[in-house]
């Protein structure tokens, strides 16, 4: 089962390659957090933007530095069925705990042919695999009937994260999915929603920026502390709106620079705040005493 919370972590660069003393650093960050576990390579990590080979040397550096003290979760999925196999297979050499495969974008597959491409990668890849829907960026929503068909077909599709904002399909999913399939929000907006219809953990991109808070909100709700994991939920919403201001990962890594963590650099297609954005992603920032929080 997976869950408590995840971070979907970015990736840092400078001077256009992958900046190691700073992914070093995030992820004693998280270590030292409570983080439950990460996420590389996912869309918070511009997945689209690296090349295969930094993937491969991006997972083997966060496993050395992790070394199993939290599980490790790779996005390995694209919209081309050989190249995820290939990725997927990665992955599981490399050593990763669980790999995470969107649902392919850009093709709009219809329900039997997201169910056959699933299947495929499951038939030929050992590795739990975490199905990803995210309809607002790949536009294809997997509905709740073939992922539960997915989850009952196929041990080793072991979960989802669900970031279609869709409460009732979720629901579904947790009502019929078979015993050890984990329900995860992929939705920093919804995640008590999500767990109060039971879901099992997140997968979050707040948690770049306040990693305990996450860990707690899931905890607390966990152990029935429900006012508790409210509170936290409520404390957040500014947060996390303006966290998605842009297209993300752009302000979670604006924030993560002006907190001087990383430095300040993005690889295009996707380009930085303007400088209204950044004005008010700033002020936020500081109404949460982020900006001295670290050092």
């Amino acid at each position: 089962m997976i869950d408590g919370s995840y971070v979907a972590l970015v990736t840092p660069f400078k001077n256009n390659e992958i900046d190691y003393t700073a992914l070093e650093n995030l992820i004693d960050f998280h270590l030292n957090n409570s983080t439950d576990g990460i996420l590389f390579c996912g869309t918070t990590g511009e997945s689209p933007a690296l090349a295969g080979d930094e993937k491969e040397q991006l997972g083997r550096f966060g496993l050395q530095k992790i070394n199993k003290s939290i599980p490790v979760m790779m996005g390995t999925g694209t919209n081309n069925l050989h190249h995820t196999i290939s990725a997927t297979t990665k992955a599981q050499q490399l050593g990763i705990d669980y790999a995470l495969v969107i649902t392919p974008y850009y093709n709009k597959p219809n329900q039997e042919g997201l169910y056959r491409f699933f299947s495929t990668v499951a038939e030929n890849c050992d590795i739990p695999l975490v199905i990803y829907n995210v309809p607002g960026r790949t536009g294809v929503n997997i509905n709740s009937d073939t992922t539960l068909r997915l989850a009952h077909h196929h041990k080793n599709i072991v979960g989802i994260k669900e970031a279609s904002g869709n409460l009732v399909q979720l629901s579904q999913i947790v009502k019929d999915a078979p015993e050890g399939f984990s329900v995860l929000s992929g939705e920093d907006a919804l995640n008590l929603p999500i767990l109060s219809c039971g879901g099992n953990g997140i997968i979050s991109v707040t948690a770049n920026i306040v990693p305990q808070k996450l860990h707690d909100l899931v905890a607390f709700y966990k152990k029935g502390k429900i006012e508790d994991a409210l509170t936290i939920h409520q404390e957040l919403i500014r947060l996390n709106s303006v966290l998605f201001i842009d297209t993300n990962p752009i302000p979670v890594k604006e924030a993560l620079h002006i907190m001087g963590l990383i430095e300040q650099e993005i690889r295009l297609p996707l380009y930085y705040l303007n400088e209204k954005n950044r004005e008010i992603l700033a002020e936020v920032l500081k109404s949460y005493n982020l900006v001295q929080e670290i050092d």
